[in-house]
């Protein structure tokens, strides 16, 4: 494998990581409703098939605490509502005919912190993730420096774009923890 290859390959393995924090954090609730919130849910819609619920449905949020769901089959809405019952969401839908609404209650203050605590981890486990794309990366750079690839000199100045690309997005992922503490903890 090349040089530019094992960087370019590195730097993707980390946007997707970031990526994945950042999606992650739309999945917590912070009073306001968002399409994320539900659109991974998994539902039986038919008799031993599951799909997510943004496969069956669209989700809208006409108002700021009210999500929406329009199942394309009206005979999945009971297995919709109790999807999202079962779910650790904590929301309860409310079935109007052949829609769902949800209504996002205003969280306590006891609720944000715990919510906090949770992106806090989630932020931490894609730092992790990051590092470990980091020590791959590296290992990946040492094998083809001992094949002959590369020099020593170019070991260490890829060595230093690494951690260069790691820094980058542990910043990103810093970034996005801290836009999300702001909106959780905004009454």
């Amino acid at each position: 494998m090349a040089l530019d290859d094992i960087l370019l390959e590195t730097e993707e393995k980390m946007i997707k990581c970031s990526d994945k924090v950042e999606h992650d954090f739309t999945t917590i609730r912070t009073g306001k409703a968002n399409p994320g919130l539900v659109e991974n849910l998994s539902i039986e819609a038919y008799e031993g098939v599951t799909s997510k619920l943004r496969e069956i449905a669209s989700i809208s949020c006409p108002e700021p605490r009210l999500i929406v769901i329009q199942p394309w089959d009206a005979t999945v809405v009971k297995a919709i509502d109790q999807a999202i019952q079962k779910s650790n969401t904590g929301l309860q839908p409310q079935v109007d005919g052949k829609l769902i609404r949800i209504r996002i209650p205003e969280l306590s203050q006891e609720r944000r912190v715990e919510m906090v605590k949770v992106v806090k981890k989630m932020a931490e486990d894609g730092r992790v993730a990051v590092r470990a794309v980091r020590r791959t990366g590296i290992e990946d750079l040492k094998k083809i420096q001992k094949s002959g690839e590369i020099t020593e000199d170019d070991l260490k100045t890829s060595e230093k774009e690494v951690q260069t690309l790691t820094d980058k997005y542990v910043a990103a992922i810093e970034s996005h923890l801290t836009k999300k503490e702001e909106e959780l903890m905004k009454v």
